[in-house]
């Protein structure tokens, strides 16, 4: 069977599995002019990731042997230029030569077909991929519970492993390394691995947070209460400074020689003194 021609779309960071939706940005020049050849056309592309991001004009010795044919579902311009897309991962294929036209590459492939395993072995995989990922999930709450659900009724070990490897945050290599995988037993094994590290780490984050943001309750703790300590000595400061006044006045009114009536009057307004607050006018 001849190799086939398709225009090539560079992706940075992103790994496009077989089988499932992804939401893009396109602004490179190149990677809209391969975008209007697939649209022009039958609307496929051969998506395949860079070694590193940040390279900006990526010749074929920057990009990965094994990348995906997909479909464009949708393809939106914006006023400033770049395309948002969403497209369908479709199958699995590995680059067979590169051709360089005037403003873009087009690649010849090969389709890699998948086989579908039955056994103990594949059922026993695919069931604790499924148990760990929904394990995952519940501690991870950026997984909708739909995307679960929709994982547990994949029967087929190759979409299954390609579907849950889209959901999970995997470095960029870890994820190559899955699509790269032929056999879906492989796979699935790879990513049960892959999930309990993923499900460990995040673990440790939760315990990491968790006493991180102890130590900040404490701290604001500590400073409410020793705001506390200031107000309360500051008041008992002015207290013991109010109570000297009204003796020292206590200690005048006892000098004076005052009639009964006058006296009686002003030491009932000097116990009314002392049982005001400090701070009443």
């Amino acid at each position: 069977m001849p190799d086939k021609t398709l225009p090539l779309l560079a992706l940075r960071d992103i790994v496009v599995f077989p089988h499932q939706v992804f939401p893009l940005f396109v602004g490179r020049k190149k990677s809209i002019t391969a975008l209007d050849r697939a649209m022009a056309k039958d609307r496929k592309v051969f998506v395949v990731a860079q070694h590193d991001a940040r390279t900006q004009d990526p010749a074929p010795t920057d990009l990965y042997e094994v990348g995906t044919v997909a479909s464009v579902i949708q393809l939106l311009r914006t006023p400033e230029g770049t395309v948002k897309l969403l497209i369908e991962g479709l199958t699995r294929a590995r680059v067979t030569s590169y051709t360089q036209t005037q403003e873009h590459f087009e690649v010849q492939y090969e389709a890699i077909n998948e086989d579908w395993p039955q056994g103990p072995e594949a059922e026993a995989l695919a069931r604790g991929v499924k148990t760990a990922f929904d394990a995952y999930a519940k501690m991870n709450k950026k997984i909708q519970p739909e995307v679960v659900m929709s994982v547990s009724s994949i029967l087929e070990p190759a979409r299954l492993a390609d579907s849950v490897a889209q959901h999970l945050p995997l470095k960029l290599a870890d994820k190559q390394a899955l699509l790269e995988m032929l056999d879906p037993l492989t796979r699935l094994e790879k990513l049960l691995e892959l999930i309990q590290a993923e499900s460990e780490i995040h673990e440790v984050e939760q315990k990491i947070k968790g006493r991180i943001r102890k130590q900040m309750e404490k701290s604001q703790r500590d400073y409410y209460l020793n705001e506390q300590m200031q107000a309360i000595q500051k008041e008992l400061g002015e207290k013991d400074e109010f109570k000297n006044e009204v003796q020292e006045l206590a200690d005048k009114a006892e000098k004076k020689k005052l009639p009964a009536e006058a006296k009686e009057r002003l030491e009932r307004e000097l116990t009314k003194l002392k049982m005001m607050s400090p701070m009443s006018a």
